[in-house]
């Protein structure tokens, strides 16, 4: 027997509870507003924020002098000239006050003689990036902003649903349709403002840094409403996630902030320094960005100079034992755990998929195009340009998530009641409820197949064969997850989220290879190697919206902003 839809009505939805999306409940919440805050895993506990171990880029110019145009600058160069620079600006200009806010709240940035300290990271041109210790400094983040959240009054929160679709109104929505894991009960949420606030993609490849439920769902959810994407080509890979020998219980981009505190060399197998041939000496200092990283890594591997296991090595012999148990004392003891003395081994590294520039289209409000719709965090597309500068992740979901939260709640202030959504919610509800076709395809295999399609031919090295190809097999998926969901509608039925899952996944994925198709040049962290040249017809962003038979891409030139130097 089917089970009856749940009615839940609220001024304002959040979607996603990273530091994006629960920093927009706090502001919502703050301005009056009745908020609830939803994920399809534990509050506060998925995404990207929990895993992020490093630092938060802003111009706070406690330790030396510093400014945000300084900081916009160094944003601008990272994006390769395809940044929103209104979007850019806002990240670097309100940064501080997001920080101040979060030192208030205890979170416990480092400091040095009372003063907020800066590290040094790459593609900044002074110490900018603020961090509560380098290996905590998201897990901090996310509990400060739990506990805020919990104390915060009109903040209801709701873990394990699975947003199916958004709820469209009268051309604005007004809300989302859930599938309920814990009970297999459809959801009905009206509201009168919805932030999606659910992080990137980057559960699309075989090896990322994220959690698993970072697969571009929001994108997804926001393209079927009517709202267009944009950059969908430009996924950052972390060009140092750990590869051998094996580590337990420990994160794969975890040497990032030994290079930012040690230096740490990166050697090709005959032990040689490399990354002067793609012109950036080996110094010792952790001065490469991530996109010349990663394609550094990949050539030499390529030109059969790799480590072992199809890497390079990351090397801190040339560290005292002293000096590394100085700076990471608990980690060497969890690292001797596993086998690896740093003083004597060179550990292997690799690149993996770590963040992703595109998303929703949206203005310094975060809004988009459809009303009711707002975004949040890395879901929304277009600040970082071609290639996000290192650090600016945090600060980006701070500032959206706070400015998504304020215009939400404007919106829902302004408004009597949320539209009815009864009649909207019917198709999303037939899709939950339907019962599953008689031959179902392995979900699990199809994910599987999917990632290895992502990571082989989708990857940081790209050509117009291996896309052509990618888009065979993204095809040959789609038919075969067909228009039923698979499984039985039951509690904790992983068969019936998988097809949710790859319903969303089949569809960013498919905006990432058609877009990194058309653009036939390489910027930023879309290389082409079958066109290695930046080309200036190409300083355009691609447009995704969907159509009648799919998805529709157009360019449109990138405007620049004029920011007097300060």
């Amino acid at each position: 027997m089917s089970i009856e839809p749940i009615q839940v009505e609220t001024d304002v939805l959040v979607i996603g509870s990273g530091a994006a999306g629960m920093y927009a409940a706090i502001e919502a919440a703050r301005a009056g507003c009745r908020v609830l805050l939803i994920d399809r895993s534990l509050i506060g506990r998925g995404g990207a924020t929990v895993m992020a171990q490093m630092t938060v880029a802003v111009a706070l110019g406690a330790e030396g002098p510093d400014h945000w145009s300084h900081h916009l600058h160094d944003t601008l160069t990272a994006g390769r000239g395809l940044c929103n620079e209104p979007l850019s600006r806002l990240l670097c200009e309100q940064g501080p006050a997001c920080i101040q806010e979060m030192d208030a709240w205890g979170v416990g940035w480092a400091r040095k003689d009372g003063k907020i300290t800066s590290a040094f990271a790459p593609g900044h041109d002074r110490p900018r990036c603020v961090y509560v210790d380098f290996l905590n400094t998201g897990p901090a983040v996310s509990k400060t902003l739990r506990t805020v959240v919990h104390k915060t009054p009109g903040i209801t929160r709701k873990g394990d649903l699975c947003v199916v679709d958004l709820l469209k109104v009268d051309g604005e929505v007004a809300g989302a349709t859930c599938w309920h894991a814990e009970s297999g009960a459809p959801v009905v949420i009206s509201a009168k403002a919805t932030i999606v606030a659910t992080g990137g993609l980057t559960r699309l490849y075989r090896r990322n840094s994220a959690s698993t439920n970072m697969g571009g769902d929001g994108y997804a959810l926001a393209l079927r409403a009517g709202a267009p994407l944009i950059d969908m080509e430009f996924v950052q890979f972390f060009p140092i996630g750990h590869l051998a020998p094996r580590l337990i219980g420990m994160d794969p981009i975890m040497w990032d902030p030994f290079r930012y505190k040690l230096g740490g060399r990166l050697l090709n197998k005959d032990m040689e320094p490399f990354t002067d041939r793609y012109g950036v000496p080996e110094s010792g200092k952790y001065v490469i960005t991530r996109d010349v990283g990663t394609y550094a890594i990949i050539k030499e591997v390529e030109a059969d100079r790799g480590s072992p296991h199809g890497g390079a090595y990351l090397s801190f012999q040339h560290v005292p034992a002293e000096k590394l148990r100085e700076a990471f004392g608990p980690v060497i003891d969890r690292l001797a755990e596993n086998g690896i003395d740093l003083t004597q081994t060179a550990v292997e590294v690799a690149p993996i998929a770590h963040y992703h520039m595109g998303g929703v289209a949206a203005d310094v409000a975060m809004r988009t195009e459809v009303p009711g719709l707002l975004v949040a965090g890395e879901a929304v597309g277009g600040a970082n340009g071609a290639n996000r500068l290192s650090g600016n992740a945090i600060t980006e979901a701070f500032v959206f998530g706070c400015e998504a939260g304020r215009t939400a709640a404007a919106r829902a202030k302004a408004m009597t009641a949320a539209p009815a959504a009864g009649h909207a919610a019917r198709a999303a509800i037939d899709l939950i409820r339907s019962a599953p076709p008689k031959d179902m395809p392995n979900s699990a295999e199809m994910l599987a197949s999917l990632q290895a399609t992502m990571s082989d031919d989708v990857g940081p090295l790209r050509t117009g064969e291996k896309l052509k190809r990618a888009l065979g097999a993204i095809g040959e998926l789609t038919t075969a997850l067909g228009d039923r969901p698979f499984g039985d509608a039951g509690a904790f039925d992983m068969q019936r989220l998988d097809w949710f899952d790859l319903r969303n996944m089949l569809t960013v994925a498919r905006g990432v290879v058609e877009a990194a198709t058309l653009r036939t040049e390489s910027r930023g962290a879309h290389q082409r190697e079958d066109f290695p040249e930046m080309r200036p017809e190409w300083r355009v962003n691609q447009v995704i919206r969907l159509g009648d038979k799919g998805l529709d891409i157009t360019q449109a030139a990138a405007s620049p902003l004029e920011v007097a130097a300060q």
